[in-house]
Protein backbone atom coordinates (compact mmCIF):
# COMPACT_ATOMS: atom_id res chain seq x y z
CA UNK A 1 0.00 0.00 0.00
CA UNK A 2 1.35 3.27 -0.59
CA UNK A 3 2.41 5.79 1.95
CA UNK A 4 1.42 9.43 2.01
CA UNK A 5 2.50 12.02 4.98
CA UNK A 6 0.14 15.04 4.95
CA UNK A 7 1.95 17.81 7.01
CA UNK A 8 -0.80 20.39 8.28
CA UNK A 9 -3.28 17.65 7.90
CA UNK A 10 -5.63 18.61 10.64
CA UNK A 11 -6.21 22.12 8.99
CA UNK A 12 -8.76 22.93 6.37
CA UNK A 13 -6.90 21.79 2.95
CA UNK A 14 -5.03 19.52 5.03
CA UNK A 15 -7.56 17.89 6.13
CA UNK A 16 -9.91 17.66 2.84
CA UNK A 17 -6.97 16.33 1.51
CA UNK A 18 -6.36 13.26 3.51
CA UNK A 19 -10.08 12.31 3.43
CA UNK A 20 -9.54 11.71 -0.49
CA UNK A 21 -6.46 10.14 -0.12
CA UNK A 22 -7.51 7.50 2.35
CA UNK A 23 -10.45 7.09 -0.29
CA UNK A 24 -7.82 6.13 -2.96
CA UNK A 25 -6.62 3.05 -0.43
CA UNK A 26 -3.47 4.58 0.24
CA UNK A 27 -1.77 4.78 4.28
CA UNK A 28 -1.95 8.08 5.51
CA UNK A 29 -0.01 9.50 8.21
CA UNK A 30 -0.83 13.33 9.46
CA UNK A 31 1.80 15.63 10.99
CA UNK A 32 -0.07 18.43 12.91
CA UNK A 33 1.35 20.55 16.12
CA UNK A 34 -2.54 21.77 16.37
CA UNK A 35 -1.25 24.98 16.07
CA UNK A 36 -4.50 26.08 14.13
CA UNK A 37 -5.72 22.35 13.30
CA UNK A 38 -8.55 20.41 14.76
CA UNK A 39 -8.32 17.09 15.66
CA UNK A 40 -12.43 16.97 14.60
CA UNK A 41 -11.39 17.21 11.26
CA UNK A 42 -8.73 14.48 11.31
CA UNK A 43 -10.31 11.34 9.26
CA UNK A 44 -10.31 8.05 11.48
CA UNK A 45 -8.53 6.34 9.68
CA UNK A 46 -5.49 7.96 9.15
CA UNK A 47 -2.52 7.57 11.43
CA UNK A 48 -1.80 10.95 13.41
CA UNK A 49 1.14 12.04 14.85
CA UNK A 50 1.15 15.67 16.59
CA UNK A 51 4.80 17.08 16.33
CA UNK A 52 6.32 20.02 14.86
CA UNK A 53 7.53 20.16 11.76
CA UNK A 54 10.61 22.20 12.54
CA UNK A 55 11.45 19.31 15.30
CA UNK A 56 14.06 16.68 15.17
CA UNK A 57 11.33 14.27 16.13
CA UNK A 58 9.54 15.26 12.67
CA UNK A 59 12.64 14.63 10.73
CA UNK A 60 13.13 11.04 12.23
CA UNK A 61 9.39 10.45 11.35
CA UNK A 62 9.27 11.02 8.42
CA UNK A 63 12.47 8.74 7.99
CA UNK A 64 10.67 6.03 9.84
CA UNK A 65 7.23 6.11 7.78
CA UNK A 66 9.22 6.11 4.38
CA UNK A 67 6.48 7.73 2.63
CA UNK A 68 6.13 7.87 -1.38
CA UNK A 69 4.48 11.01 -1.09
CA UNK A 70 4.99 14.30 1.36
CA UNK A 71 1.86 16.88 0.82
CA UNK A 72 4.22 19.20 2.91
CA UNK A 73 1.04 21.82 3.78
CA UNK A 74 1.39 23.00 7.30
CA UNK A 75 2.54 26.69 7.61
CA UNK A 76 2.05 30.00 9.21
CA UNK A 77 -0.64 31.36 7.02
CA UNK A 78 -1.47 34.32 8.58
CA UNK A 79 -0.54 37.15 6.50
CA UNK A 80 -1.57 39.82 9.35
CA UNK A 81 0.90 37.49 11.81
CA UNK A 82 3.66 37.52 8.95
CA UNK A 83 3.64 40.80 9.46
CA UNK A 84 3.88 41.97 13.00
CA UNK A 85 5.77 37.91 13.59
CA UNK A 86 8.17 37.71 10.78
CA UNK A 87 10.60 35.57 12.98
CA UNK A 88 7.98 32.92 13.66
CA UNK A 89 6.92 33.33 10.13
CA UNK A 90 10.08 32.38 8.50
CA UNK A 91 10.79 29.93 11.40
CA UNK A 92 7.84 27.25 9.98
CA UNK A 93 7.44 28.07 6.53
CA UNK A 94 11.16 27.93 5.85
CA UNK A 95 12.78 26.24 8.73
CA UNK A 96 10.14 23.60 8.87
CA UNK A 97 10.04 23.46 4.87
CA UNK A 98 14.00 22.64 5.18
CA UNK A 99 13.35 20.32 8.65
CA UNK A 100 11.43 18.12 5.94
CA UNK A 101 13.71 18.04 2.82
CA UNK A 102 16.48 17.08 5.45
CA UNK A 103 14.49 13.85 5.77
CA UNK A 104 13.19 13.62 2.02
CA UNK A 105 17.71 12.89 1.62
CA UNK A 106 17.58 10.05 3.29
CA UNK A 107 14.13 8.61 1.08
CA UNK A 108 13.24 7.26 -1.98
CA UNK A 109 10.49 9.64 -2.47
CA UNK A 110 8.32 9.47 -5.43
CA UNK A 111 6.90 13.39 -5.09
CA UNK A 112 7.48 15.92 -2.72
CA UNK A 113 3.97 18.15 -3.18
CA UNK A 114 4.27 21.53 -1.76
CA UNK A 115 1.01 24.25 -1.22
CA UNK A 116 2.54 27.93 -2.24
CA UNK A 117 0.51 31.08 -2.64
CA UNK A 118 -0.03 33.39 -5.46
CA UNK A 119 0.74 36.02 -2.81
CA UNK A 120 4.40 35.57 -4.22
CA UNK A 121 3.83 37.36 -6.99
CA UNK A 122 2.74 40.84 -4.89
CA UNK A 123 0.72 43.73 -7.24
CA UNK A 124 1.34 42.33 -10.34
CA UNK A 125 1.13 44.55 -13.18
CA UNK A 126 -0.33 41.77 -14.85
CA UNK A 127 -4.37 41.33 -14.71
CA UNK A 128 -3.65 37.28 -15.58
CA UNK A 129 -0.63 35.24 -13.67
CA UNK A 130 1.17 32.96 -15.03
CA UNK A 131 4.18 30.50 -13.68
CA UNK A 132 7.04 32.01 -15.62
CA UNK A 133 6.27 36.12 -13.82
CA UNK A 134 8.31 37.52 -11.72
CA UNK A 135 7.87 37.40 -7.96
CA UNK A 136 7.63 40.19 -5.78
CA UNK A 137 5.96 39.25 -2.68
CA UNK A 138 4.21 42.12 -0.58
CA UNK A 139 4.13 40.26 2.99
CA UNK A 140 6.43 38.41 5.25
CA UNK A 141 4.00 35.90 4.27
CA UNK A 142 4.67 35.80 0.73
CA UNK A 143 8.56 36.24 1.14
CA UNK A 144 8.44 32.97 3.04
CA UNK A 145 6.31 30.70 0.82
CA UNK A 146 8.67 32.13 -2.06
CA UNK A 147 11.90 31.35 -0.13
CA UNK A 148 10.61 28.44 0.71
CA UNK A 149 10.06 27.45 -2.98
CA UNK A 150 13.69 28.15 -3.95
CA UNK A 151 15.20 25.67 -1.26
CA UNK A 152 12.94 22.82 -2.49
CA UNK A 153 13.64 23.46 -5.77
CA UNK A 154 17.57 23.99 -4.40
CA UNK A 155 17.10 20.52 -3.04
CA UNK A 156 15.87 18.90 -6.66
CA UNK A 157 18.93 20.16 -7.84
CA UNK A 158 21.51 19.00 -5.31
CA UNK A 159 19.89 15.94 -4.07
CA UNK A 160 17.53 14.83 -6.77
CA UNK A 161 14.06 15.23 -4.98
CA UNK A 162 11.16 15.64 -6.68
CA UNK A 163 8.58 17.61 -6.65
CA UNK A 164 5.57 19.73 -7.41
CA UNK A 165 5.14 23.56 -6.36
CA UNK A 166 1.16 24.51 -6.30
CA UNK A 167 0.74 27.96 -5.79
CA UNK A 168 -2.79 28.60 -4.53
CA UNK A 169 -5.34 31.43 -5.41
CA UNK A 170 -7.74 31.98 -2.43
CA UNK A 171 -8.96 28.90 -1.07
CA UNK A 172 -12.33 28.62 0.30
CA UNK A 173 -15.15 25.92 1.71
CA UNK A 174 -16.10 23.68 4.54
CA UNK A 175 -13.35 23.71 7.89
CA UNK A 176 -12.62 26.90 6.75
CA UNK A 177 -11.75 28.99 10.02
CA UNK A 178 -13.03 33.03 10.28
CA UNK A 179 -9.70 33.29 12.43
CA UNK A 180 -6.09 32.93 11.15
CA UNK A 181 -5.87 32.21 7.92
CA UNK A 182 -9.10 32.24 7.39
CA UNK A 183 -10.40 33.78 3.82
CA UNK A 184 -13.03 36.48 3.18
CA UNK A 185 -15.39 33.90 2.40
CA UNK A 186 -14.56 32.32 5.41
CA UNK A 187 -14.94 35.57 7.46
CA UNK A 188 -18.47 36.56 6.00
CA UNK A 189 -19.98 33.40 6.12
CA UNK A 190 -19.31 33.39 10.08
CA UNK A 191 -20.64 36.91 10.24
CA UNK A 192 -23.47 36.30 8.21
CA UNK A 193 -24.48 32.98 11.09
CA UNK A 194 -23.85 35.69 13.69
CA UNK A 195 -26.22 38.24 12.25
CA UNK A 196 -23.65 40.54 11.93
CA UNK A 197 -22.59 43.33 9.21
CA UNK A 198 -20.19 42.29 6.77
CA UNK A 199 -17.07 45.05 6.70
CA UNK A 200 -15.23 45.45 3.23
CA UNK A 201 -11.97 46.57 3.33
CA UNK A 202 -11.20 49.63 1.07
CA UNK A 203 -14.07 49.85 -2.06
CA UNK A 204 -14.82 46.42 -2.42
CA UNK A 205 -13.34 45.98 -5.78
CA UNK A 206 -10.50 44.22 -4.87
CA UNK A 207 -10.27 40.59 -7.41
CA UNK A 208 -8.95 37.38 -6.44
CA UNK A 209 -9.49 34.18 -8.38
CA UNK A 210 -11.65 31.82 -5.06
CA UNK A 211 -11.12 27.98 -5.34
CA UNK A 212 -13.20 25.97 -3.93
CA UNK A 213 -11.09 23.20 -1.34
CA UNK A 214 -12.05 20.03 -3.18
CA UNK A 215 -10.71 21.85 -6.74
CA UNK A 216 -7.19 22.11 -4.70
CA UNK A 217 -7.25 18.36 -3.43
CA UNK A 218 -7.59 17.45 -7.12
CA UNK A 219 -4.67 19.03 -8.16
CA UNK A 220 -2.68 17.76 -5.03
CA UNK A 221 -3.69 14.31 -6.44
CA UNK A 222 -2.97 14.96 -9.91
CA UNK A 223 0.76 16.46 -8.94
CA UNK A 224 1.52 13.52 -6.21
CA UNK A 225 0.31 10.76 -9.20
CA UNK A 226 2.56 12.89 -11.97
CA UNK A 227 5.92 12.17 -12.69
CA UNK A 228 6.77 16.00 -13.71
CA UNK A 229 9.04 18.63 -11.49
CA UNK A 230 7.80 22.04 -11.90
CA UNK A 231 5.80 24.97 -10.01
CA UNK A 232 2.10 25.54 -11.46
CA UNK A 233 -0.49 28.11 -10.16
CA UNK A 234 -3.75 26.64 -9.15
CA UNK A 235 -6.72 28.71 -10.20
CA UNK A 236 -9.90 29.42 -11.84
CA UNK A 237 -8.72 31.94 -14.49
CA UNK A 238 -11.98 34.25 -13.46
CA UNK A 239 -11.28 37.22 -11.34
CA UNK A 240 -14.43 37.94 -8.61
CA UNK A 241 -14.69 41.41 -6.32
CA UNK A 242 -15.84 41.67 -3.00
CA UNK A 243 -18.68 43.05 -3.60
CA UNK A 244 -19.35 40.21 -6.06
CA UNK A 245 -19.07 37.13 -3.14
CA UNK A 246 -21.53 39.74 -1.68
CA UNK A 247 -23.98 39.39 -4.46
CA UNK A 248 -23.39 36.09 -5.05
CA UNK A 249 -24.03 35.54 -1.44
CA UNK A 250 -27.43 37.27 -1.20
CA UNK A 251 -27.97 35.07 -3.85
CA UNK A 252 -27.48 31.79 -2.24
CA UNK A 253 -29.29 32.71 0.75
CA UNK A 254 -32.09 34.67 -0.90
CA UNK A 255 -30.94 37.59 1.46
CA UNK A 256 -29.65 41.14 1.82
CA UNK A 257 -26.85 41.22 3.24
CA UNK A 258 -25.36 44.68 4.88
CA UNK A 259 -21.82 45.90 4.56
CA UNK A 260 -19.55 48.55 5.74
CA UNK A 261 -16.48 49.84 4.60
CA UNK A 262 -13.43 49.94 5.95
CA UNK A 263 -9.49 50.84 5.25
CA UNK A 264 -7.61 48.94 2.81
CA UNK A 265 -5.52 46.10 4.32
CA UNK A 266 -1.34 46.36 4.81
CA UNK A 267 0.20 43.83 2.63
CA UNK A 268 -3.10 43.04 0.66
CA UNK A 269 -2.77 42.89 -3.31
CA UNK A 270 -5.50 44.69 -5.16
CA UNK A 271 -5.68 42.04 -8.35
CA UNK A 272 -5.04 38.27 -8.31
CA UNK A 273 -6.29 36.10 -10.66
CA UNK A 274 -4.33 32.82 -12.26
CA UNK A 275 -3.60 30.92 -15.43
CA UNK A 276 -4.72 27.36 -15.14
CA UNK A 277 -3.58 26.47 -18.69
CA UNK A 278 -0.07 24.61 -17.80
CA UNK A 279 -1.35 22.90 -14.88
CA UNK A 280 -4.44 21.68 -17.34
CA UNK A 281 -1.96 20.98 -20.01
CA UNK A 282 0.71 19.06 -17.76
CA UNK A 283 -1.33 17.34 -14.92
CA UNK A 284 -4.79 17.60 -16.51
CA UNK A 285 -6.34 19.65 -13.51
CA UNK A 286 -8.80 21.94 -14.25
CA UNK A 287 -11.34 23.02 -11.72
CA UNK A 288 -14.58 21.65 -11.21
CA UNK A 289 -16.72 24.07 -8.96
CA UNK A 290 -17.92 27.86 -9.94
CA UNK A 291 -18.43 30.06 -7.49
CA UNK A 292 -21.84 29.95 -7.19
CA UNK A 293 -21.21 25.72 -6.70
CA UNK A 294 -18.85 26.10 -3.66
CA UNK A 295 -20.32 28.99 -2.14
CA UNK A 296 -23.32 26.61 -1.76
CA UNK A 297 -21.71 24.00 -0.94
CA UNK A 298 -19.70 25.92 1.73
CA UNK A 299 -22.90 27.37 3.51
CA UNK A 300 -24.48 23.75 3.15
CA UNK A 301 -21.72 22.31 5.80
Amino acid sequence: MEKAIVTGGAGFIGSHLADNLIKEGLDVHIIDDLSSGKVKHLPAAASFHQVDIRSQEARELITSIKPDVIYHLAAQADVNRSLNDPHTDMSVNVGGTINILEACRNLSLKKFVFSSTSAVYGNSSESVLTEGMPASPLSFYGLSKLAAERYITLYHDLFSIPYTILRYGNVYGPRQTAKGEGGVIAVFTDKLSKGESLKVNGDGLQTRDYVYVQDIVSANMAAGRAPDVGTFVVGTGIPTSLLDVIKILETTTGESIPYVHGQDRPGDIKHSCLDPALINRILGWTPRYNMDMGISETLRR
